[in-house]
């Protein structure tokens, strides 16, 4: 009975984690850093685009708004 109830717990879990609803993009992904090193979509990492400037000052690293974040489906609540 424990081995099922576990199962049971573990299939739940996996579900939870996979739904679409759980990998809803954090708001600190919307700009990319990106040139040779960084490839493409490149480092996306930086809420700001202040903050992707920054870090791409003295480099030949450019700034860009995150593919993920500018294609994604807007919901309307």
């Amino acid at each position: 009975m424990r081995r099922i109830i576990l199962t049971l717990a573990s299939f739940a879990a996996l579900v939870a984690v996979a739904s679409p609803a759980a990998q809803a993009h954090p708001a600190n992904d919307r700009y990319c850093l990106q040139g040779r090193m960084w490839g493409y979509p490149g480092n996306c990492q930086f809420a700001s685009y202040q903050q992707c400037l920054a870090t791409a000052s003295g480099t030949s690293a450019s700034c860009g708004i995150n593919p993920r974040y500018a294609f994604s489906q807007q919901y309307a609540y």
